[in-house]
């Protein structure tokens, strides 16, 4: 039989799993996690009750007004920028990995990821905050905001006479919410960067941990903004920094392998979708390969001779020659 002419026209032979698009397995997807999605609607209305509760009114003396006198000022970083650089900026990233690579296993954990790791962050913070009740470092002119001070006769406990909202705040200082917040979102992003681009290949490439570390960095600076303004003492920060990043790694390893796992490159559900671990690392373009149509022909031609070869193998077998040919 002779082979098929180089013209001839064929469909490629597709090899490998197909990428995970969106549009196949997005609904698949959040069926999968509906109960995570649930847990995480619960955990943001939480969130709101505890920003609606009055924090605990630490009792504050006159002499511990020495250490709250600092001036009232602006916040450097507004409360409105801090869902913007630590829960959207992450976003935009994860969905340009998805346009690159079009896995949507990773685009819909990474997601998920984060916005546990901010909630969970955001709840034990201000859970925190409202029990502790820690006075700012500008608590003073927040009680005082004219400066003229009142105190309790025997006591001498503050008597403040400042806005009430104001003096509300005033007793949220321990821990920061600016600085957990800050690492909960830009440390699961400095997780995500360590795991695509490969900083623990033994490489030794250090501009890759440059890269992983400026999130980090950028969320240190955003802490060292929160006492340079007066609003914390630098112990609130120090906590709000270690309690944004311990959670933001287990949200990380809840969803996605160590970055020096070999496996590292995407997340523990896309090991289900594509078993195959020599391709996982190139990522999901290289798992739905073709055979060009040029090469085709010869495919077809070699499986026909050794079709043809078996057959004739069994046909002589069957008249009891001994003979393969």
């Amino acid at each position: 039989m002779p082979p098929p002419g180089p013209g001839a026209a064929a469909a490629p032979i597709q090899l490998g799993v197909p990428p995970p698009y969106l549009r196949t397995h997005g609904a698949k997807m959040a069926r999968r996690h509906m109960y995570d999605w649930i847990v995480l609607l619960l955990l943001a209305a939480i969130e709101v009750v505890l920003n609606l509760i009055t924090p605990f009114h630490r009792f504050v003396a006159e002499f511990m007004m020495d250490d709250l006198r600092y001036p009232m000022k602006p916040n450097t970083i507004p409360v409105w920028a801090v869902p913007i650089y630590a829960v959207i900026l992450p976003m935009l990233i994860f969905a340009a990995i998805y346009v690159k690579k079009k896995n949507a296993y990773d685009l819909h954990h990474a997601i998920l990821g984060l916005l546990f790791s901010v909630l969970i962050t955001g709840v034990l913070t201000d859970a925190i905050k409202d029990g502790v009740g820690r006075p700012r470092p500008n608590f003073y002119y927040r009680c005082f905001p004219d400066g003229v001070p009142n105190y309790k006769a025997v006591t001498r406990q503050v008597i403040c006479h400042g806005d009430a909202k104001v003096i509300k705040e005033g007793h949220k200082s321990f821990p920061s919410g600016h600085t957990s917040w800050s690492f909960a979102g830009l440390g699961f992003l400095s997780w995500y960067l360590a795991g695509k681009i490969r900083v623990f290949d033994r490489g030794g490439h250090i501009a890759k941990l440059c890269i992983v570390i400026l999130p980090l960095l950028f969320a240190a600076m955003v802490g060292v903004s929160r006492v340079a303004d007066y609003w914390h003492h630098w112990q609130d920060v120090f906590a709000g920094g270690i309690l944004g990043l311990v959670v933001a790694s287990f949200c990380y390893l809840q969803f996605f392998p160590h970055p020096a796992s070999k496996h590292g490159l995407w997340p523990h559900a896309f090991r289900h979708h594509n078993p195959n671990p020599e391709t996982e690392n190139q990522g999901t373009t290289d798992t739905h390969q073709s055979v060009p149509p040029h090469d085709l022909s010869m495919v077809q031609y070699v499986a026909s001779m050794e079709m043809r070869t078996n057959g004739r193998a069994l046909d002589n077998m069957e008249a009891g020659s001994g003979r393969a040919w």
